[in-house]
């Protein structure tokens, strides 16, 4: 295997690429979603989303307050603004039933965007994506917590999610991923909505996952920015809100891309630049997106800049 070379990866919260729930995708194209962003994610290695909604036009809406249904024709564009991995595991991919959740698995994957965090089964919920990039072995596994029922997760003959409250089967799949991967990366759909702050249990969890083996967890749910903080030297976002969404109000509006460099010898660095949904389905940066990483270990700066962001 090639000599392992420094790796920039983004995460990023909810992304809903529904027509009806963002207006502007039927006038401005599925590209609106990522044209604010400066192209970043195609010039990155790695970038991990959340996936809020079912990608497939199969199933009809369960009730709940909210149903969201993203186009599957959105794919394309995500793929080439350089998303890579979506997470599935939330409280809105079984939207429109598992007929539609097993659907957006295979629609993701027909895309060329690797899913996680659900399946057909247990196995296939729990399975990370397995990716080769510079010389790393890397696997992305997808939690989901905040159900509101139980029935949405896998079991060994039914479809479903992976599980973001159930901590032994989270560590049990991170112990799996890292005896195969070199660096394991969680994103995770944990908190309550408007949080700012982890919550006792997602502290608990994110620590027994970074001792079974977890480099970076990525968490989204909450609708707002949480901090970015680390545990024995990894980082951790534990909130990163959503970014393509509706502008519903200023406060709400306020969003955040996490990068996470990883050099050759598995130092890391991480930081978020906070952006600003200026329209519906349309976020930006603003303000100086910072000027590097902070390094976790040893508190040099990082020598791998972010791209200037042009408005």
């Amino acid at each position: 295997m090639r000599p392992r070379e420094a790796l920039i990866i983004h995460g990023i919260g909810d992304v809903a690429l529904d027509p009806v729930y963002i207006p502007t995708f039927p006038s401005e194209g599925y590209g609106y979603a990522w044209s604010g962003l400066g192209g970043i994610f195609q010039r990155d290695d790695l970038t991990v989303i959340n996936m809020e909604c079912a990608v497939s036009d199969l199933g009809d809406p369960v009730p709940k307050a909210f149903n969201f249904r993203c186009d599957p024709a959105a794919l394309p564009s995500a793929l080439e603004a350089g998303v890579d991995v979506a997470n599935l595991a939330n409280n809105h991919a079984l939207d429109f039933g598992r007929e539609a959740l097993v659907d957006s698995v295979a629609n993701l994957r027909a895309a060329g965007i690797h899913p996680v965090g659900a399946g057909s089964d247990y196995e296939e919920a729990y399975r990370p994506a397995l990716l080769e990039i510079r010389g790393w072995k890397i696997a992305v596994l997808g939690f989901g917590g905040v159900l509101s029922t139980r029935s949405w997760l896998a079991t060994e003959d039914r479809p479903g999610i992976a599980s973001g409250d159930d901590r032994a089967d989270m560590v049990a799949a991170v112990e799996r991923a890292a005896e195969i991967a070199d660096l394991v990366i969680v994103t995770i759909h944990w908190g309550m909505q408007l949080d700012t702050q982890p919550r006792p249990d997602d502290i608990a969890h994110a620590e027994a996952m970074v001792a079974a083996g977890a480099d970076i967890i990525f968490g989204h749910h909450q609708h707002r920015v949480g901090p970015l903080g680390e545990i024995d030297g990894k980082p951790v976002a534990w909130g990163l809100g959503h970014i393509v969404w509706r502008r519903i109000n200023p406060v709400s509006a306020q969003t955040t891309v996490a990068k996470v460099v990883v050099l050759p010898d598995g130092t890391m660095g991480a930081c978020l630049m906070p952006a600003e949904i200026v329209r519906h389905g349309h976020p930006v940066f603003v303000g100086q997106t910072p000027g590097h990483c902070d390094l976790l270990y040893g508190g040099r700066p990082s020598p791998m800049e972010p791209p200037s962001i042009m408005f």
